[in-house]
Protein backbone atom coordinates (compact mmCIF):
# COMPACT_ATOMS: atom_id res chain seq x y z
CA UNK A 1 0.00 0.00 0.00
CA UNK A 2 2.74 2.33 0.75
CA UNK A 3 3.96 2.17 -2.73
CA UNK A 4 0.12 2.94 -4.04
CA UNK A 5 0.43 6.06 -1.84
CA UNK A 6 4.13 7.23 -3.00
CA UNK A 7 3.09 6.95 -6.66
CA UNK A 8 5.72 4.67 -7.11
CA UNK A 9 3.81 1.33 -9.17
CA UNK A 10 2.73 4.60 -11.57
CA UNK A 11 -1.07 3.19 -11.13
CA UNK A 12 -2.84 5.49 -8.52
CA UNK A 13 -0.49 8.24 -9.81
CA UNK A 14 -2.09 7.91 -13.04
CA UNK A 15 -5.35 7.64 -12.40
CA UNK A 16 -5.07 11.01 -10.13
CA UNK A 17 -3.63 12.65 -12.86
CA UNK A 18 -6.73 11.15 -15.38
CA UNK A 19 -9.02 12.79 -13.04
CA UNK A 20 -7.31 16.47 -12.26
CA UNK A 21 -7.00 16.60 -16.72
CA UNK A 22 -10.50 16.00 -16.46
CA UNK A 23 -10.95 18.64 -13.91
CA UNK A 24 -8.87 21.10 -15.92
CA UNK A 25 -11.01 20.69 -19.48
CA UNK A 26 -13.70 21.21 -16.88
CA UNK A 27 -12.48 24.59 -15.74
CA UNK A 28 -11.57 25.52 -19.34
CA UNK A 29 -14.95 25.80 -20.34
CA UNK A 30 -14.85 21.96 -21.86
CA UNK A 31 -12.05 22.27 -24.48
CA UNK A 32 -8.41 22.27 -24.88
CA UNK A 33 -5.38 21.65 -26.71
CA UNK A 34 -2.47 19.30 -25.47
CA UNK A 35 -0.22 22.12 -24.90
CA UNK A 36 -2.83 23.93 -22.68
CA UNK A 37 -3.67 20.58 -21.20
CA UNK A 38 0.39 20.77 -20.19
CA UNK A 39 -0.10 24.23 -18.93
CA UNK A 40 -2.63 23.88 -16.64
CA UNK A 41 -1.26 20.40 -15.15
CA UNK A 42 2.56 20.92 -15.46
CA UNK A 43 2.92 17.47 -16.73
CA UNK A 44 5.23 16.61 -19.02
CA UNK A 45 3.35 16.41 -23.34
CA UNK A 46 4.27 12.66 -23.24
CA UNK A 47 2.63 11.79 -20.13
CA UNK A 48 -0.18 14.28 -21.09
CA UNK A 49 -0.79 12.08 -24.84
CA UNK A 50 -0.98 8.83 -23.50
CA UNK A 51 -3.47 9.59 -20.20
CA UNK A 52 -5.87 11.54 -23.07
CA UNK A 53 -5.43 8.94 -25.27
CA UNK A 54 -6.58 6.82 -22.53
CA UNK A 55 -9.44 9.06 -21.81
CA UNK A 56 -10.49 9.01 -25.11
CA UNK A 57 -10.56 5.10 -25.88
CA UNK A 58 -12.87 4.86 -22.65
CA UNK A 59 -15.13 8.01 -23.90
CA UNK A 60 -14.31 9.60 -21.32
CA UNK A 61 -12.86 12.69 -24.03
CA UNK A 62 -13.65 13.25 -27.37
CA UNK A 63 -11.19 14.75 -29.45
CA UNK A 64 -12.82 17.60 -32.04
CA UNK A 65 -12.16 17.97 -35.61
CA UNK A 66 -10.01 20.83 -34.68
CA UNK A 67 -7.82 18.50 -32.57
CA UNK A 68 -8.57 19.85 -29.53
CA UNK A 69 -10.35 17.66 -26.40
CA UNK A 70 -13.26 18.13 -25.27
CA UNK A 71 -15.41 16.36 -22.25
CA UNK A 72 -17.04 12.63 -23.17
CA UNK A 73 -20.29 11.99 -23.71
CA UNK A 74 -19.57 8.99 -21.06
CA UNK A 75 -19.36 11.45 -18.26
CA UNK A 76 -22.69 12.51 -18.61
CA UNK A 77 -24.53 9.32 -17.12
CA UNK A 78 -21.87 9.51 -13.77
CA UNK A 79 -22.53 13.11 -13.65
CA UNK A 80 -26.35 12.67 -13.71
CA UNK A 81 -26.60 9.82 -11.46
CA UNK A 82 -24.41 11.00 -9.10
CA UNK A 83 -26.51 14.55 -9.18
CA UNK A 84 -29.23 12.35 -8.11
CA UNK A 85 -27.68 10.12 -5.84
CA UNK A 86 -26.54 13.48 -3.65
CA UNK A 87 -30.16 14.76 -3.69
CA UNK A 88 -31.23 11.65 -2.44
CA UNK A 89 -28.72 11.70 0.43
CA UNK A 90 -30.30 15.10 1.47
CA UNK A 91 -33.71 15.03 1.45
CA UNK A 92 -34.12 14.53 5.31
CA UNK A 93 -32.06 17.57 5.67
CA UNK A 94 -34.85 19.12 3.16
CA UNK A 95 -37.22 17.73 5.17
CA UNK A 96 -36.20 19.15 8.33
CA UNK A 97 -36.32 22.94 6.33
CA UNK A 98 -39.53 22.20 5.42
CA UNK A 99 -40.69 21.38 9.08
CA UNK A 100 -39.71 24.65 10.11
CA UNK A 101 -40.84 27.41 7.90
CA UNK A 102 -43.54 25.65 6.19
CA UNK A 103 -42.42 25.74 2.31
CA UNK A 104 -40.89 23.69 -0.17
CA UNK A 105 -37.36 23.36 -0.31
CA UNK A 106 -34.86 22.46 -2.69
CA UNK A 107 -31.18 21.32 -3.50
CA UNK A 108 -29.88 22.27 -7.22
CA UNK A 109 -26.14 22.00 -8.26
CA UNK A 110 -24.87 23.92 -11.47
CA UNK A 111 -23.93 21.21 -14.17
CA UNK A 112 -22.54 22.34 -17.50
CA UNK A 113 -23.35 25.54 -16.87
CA UNK A 114 -27.07 25.21 -16.06
CA UNK A 115 -28.79 25.11 -12.63
CA UNK A 116 -30.22 21.25 -12.01
CA UNK A 117 -32.35 20.63 -9.33
CA UNK A 118 -32.01 17.47 -7.72
CA UNK A 119 -33.88 16.56 -5.08
CA UNK A 120 -37.14 18.78 -3.48
CA UNK A 121 -39.26 18.10 -0.77
CA UNK A 122 -42.79 19.97 -0.54
CA UNK A 123 -44.59 22.04 1.52
CA UNK A 124 -48.36 20.58 3.15
CA UNK A 125 -49.79 23.72 1.58
CA UNK A 126 -52.45 22.99 -1.05
CA UNK A 127 -50.75 26.17 -2.98
CA UNK A 128 -46.99 24.91 -3.12
CA UNK A 129 -44.29 25.77 -5.57
CA UNK A 130 -43.59 22.68 -7.64
CA UNK A 131 -40.00 22.28 -9.48
CA UNK A 132 -39.70 19.00 -11.78
CA UNK A 133 -36.23 17.15 -10.16
CA UNK A 134 -33.86 16.87 -13.04
CA UNK A 135 -34.91 20.41 -14.68
CA UNK A 136 -32.59 22.76 -16.25
CA UNK A 137 -32.54 26.60 -16.34
CA UNK A 138 -30.22 29.19 -16.75
CA UNK A 139 -28.52 30.19 -13.14
CA UNK A 140 -28.88 34.06 -13.76
CA UNK A 141 -32.82 34.03 -13.41
CA UNK A 142 -33.21 31.93 -10.61
CA UNK A 143 -32.26 32.17 -6.83
CA UNK A 144 -30.39 28.56 -6.31
CA UNK A 145 -28.49 30.06 -8.96
CA UNK A 146 -27.61 33.24 -8.15
CA UNK A 147 -26.45 32.11 -4.78
CA UNK A 148 -24.00 29.87 -6.86
CA UNK A 149 -22.48 32.44 -8.90
CA UNK A 150 -22.30 34.38 -5.79
CA UNK A 151 -19.30 32.14 -4.79
CA UNK A 152 -17.59 31.81 -8.28
CA UNK A 153 -14.83 33.84 -9.26
CA UNK A 154 -16.31 37.01 -11.65
CA UNK A 155 -14.31 36.60 -14.72
CA UNK A 156 -15.56 32.63 -14.19
CA UNK A 157 -19.18 34.36 -13.48
CA UNK A 158 -18.31 36.44 -17.21
CA UNK A 159 -17.54 33.76 -19.00
CA UNK A 160 -20.43 31.55 -18.48
CA UNK A 161 -22.55 34.51 -18.81
CA UNK A 162 -20.74 34.94 -22.27
CA UNK A 163 -22.16 31.51 -23.14
CA UNK A 164 -25.39 30.89 -22.03
CA UNK A 165 -26.14 34.50 -22.62
CA UNK A 166 -28.76 36.17 -19.88
CA UNK A 167 -32.50 35.96 -21.60
CA UNK A 168 -35.62 36.82 -19.50
CA UNK A 169 -37.98 34.38 -17.68
CA UNK A 170 -40.00 36.84 -16.91
CA UNK A 171 -39.84 41.19 -16.72
CA UNK A 172 -37.86 40.83 -13.50
CA UNK A 173 -35.37 38.85 -14.57
CA UNK A 174 -31.45 40.08 -14.80
CA UNK A 175 -30.29 40.54 -18.32
CA UNK A 176 -27.45 42.99 -17.73
CA UNK A 177 -24.01 41.32 -16.78
CA UNK A 178 -23.36 44.47 -14.73
CA UNK A 179 -26.06 44.49 -12.89
CA UNK A 180 -26.22 41.10 -12.20
CA UNK A 181 -22.64 41.64 -10.65
CA UNK A 182 -23.72 44.34 -8.17
CA UNK A 183 -26.81 41.61 -7.29
CA UNK A 184 -23.86 39.43 -6.75
CA UNK A 185 -21.66 40.93 -5.00
CA UNK A 186 -24.72 41.86 -2.58
CA UNK A 187 -25.59 38.52 -2.08
CA UNK A 188 -22.59 37.34 -0.90
CA UNK A 189 -21.98 40.24 1.45
CA UNK A 190 -25.44 38.90 3.11
CA UNK A 191 -25.58 35.18 2.84
CA UNK A 192 -28.05 34.62 0.69
CA UNK A 193 -30.39 35.18 -2.86
CA UNK A 194 -33.40 36.14 -3.40
CA UNK A 195 -35.57 35.36 -6.30
CA UNK A 196 -38.08 37.80 -6.81
CA UNK A 197 -40.38 36.81 -9.37
CA UNK A 198 -37.26 36.42 -11.98
CA UNK A 199 -37.87 32.83 -12.84
CA UNK A 200 -41.69 32.72 -12.01
CA UNK A 201 -44.16 35.48 -11.87
CA UNK A 202 -45.81 35.26 -7.91
CA UNK A 203 -42.87 33.36 -6.65
CA UNK A 204 -40.33 34.23 -4.10
CA UNK A 205 -37.28 31.77 -3.76
CA UNK A 206 -34.38 32.52 -0.52
CA UNK A 207 -31.35 30.66 -1.00
CA UNK A 208 -28.18 29.93 0.25
CA UNK A 209 -24.90 28.06 -1.60
CA UNK A 210 -23.50 25.01 0.02
CA UNK A 211 -20.35 25.68 1.40
CA UNK A 212 -17.18 23.08 0.87
CA UNK A 213 -19.58 21.26 -1.83
CA UNK A 214 -17.46 19.61 -4.65
CA UNK A 215 -19.65 21.29 -7.42
CA UNK A 216 -21.58 24.58 -7.15
CA UNK A 217 -24.45 23.81 -4.90
CA UNK A 218 -27.42 25.71 -3.24
CA UNK A 219 -30.47 24.91 -1.01
CA UNK A 220 -33.89 26.75 -1.58
CA UNK A 221 -37.23 27.62 -0.18
CA UNK A 222 -39.93 29.02 -2.61
CA UNK A 223 -43.50 30.06 -2.53
CA UNK A 224 -46.17 32.29 -3.43
CA UNK A 225 -44.93 35.85 -2.88
CA UNK A 226 -48.01 36.76 -0.39
CA UNK A 227 -46.92 33.77 1.78
CA UNK A 228 -43.34 34.54 1.53
CA UNK A 229 -43.19 38.29 2.64
CA UNK A 230 -39.50 40.57 3.85
CA UNK A 231 -41.15 39.28 7.35
CA UNK A 232 -41.27 35.32 6.63
CA UNK A 233 -37.90 36.08 4.40
CA UNK A 234 -36.52 37.11 7.37
CA UNK A 235 -37.16 34.21 9.47
CA UNK A 236 -36.70 31.65 6.32
CA UNK A 237 -33.09 32.91 5.30
CA UNK A 238 -31.39 31.84 8.90
CA UNK A 239 -33.33 28.47 8.61
CA UNK A 240 -32.02 27.66 5.03
CA UNK A 241 -28.33 28.59 5.99
CA UNK A 242 -28.53 26.43 8.68
CA UNK A 243 -29.49 23.50 6.00
CA UNK A 244 -27.05 24.48 4.07
CA UNK A 245 -24.13 24.68 6.22
CA UNK A 246 -25.18 21.07 7.68
CA UNK A 247 -24.57 19.76 4.68
CA UNK A 248 -21.39 21.27 4.12
CA UNK A 249 -19.95 19.88 7.07
CA UNK A 250 -21.97 16.35 6.27
CA UNK A 251 -19.86 16.46 2.58
CA UNK A 252 -16.48 17.55 4.75
CA UNK A 253 -17.33 14.64 7.26
CA UNK A 254 -18.02 12.16 4.23
CA UNK A 255 -14.76 13.40 2.66
CA UNK A 256 -12.47 12.96 5.62
CA UNK A 257 -14.33 9.15 6.24
CA UNK A 258 -13.16 7.66 2.66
Amino acid sequence: MAAEKNGRDGGVQSLQRAFELLEHLADTGGEASLSELATLSGLPMPTIHRLIRTLVDLGYVRQNTNRRYALGARLIRLGENASMQFGAWARPLLAELVEEVGETANLAVLERDEVVYVAQVPSKHSMRMFTEVGRRLLPHGTGVGKAMLAHLPASDVRSLLERTGMPAYTEHTFTDADALAVELARIASQGYALDEAEQELGVRCVAVAVPGAPVPAAVSVSGPSGRLTAEAVAHIAPAVQRVADALGASLSQATVTV
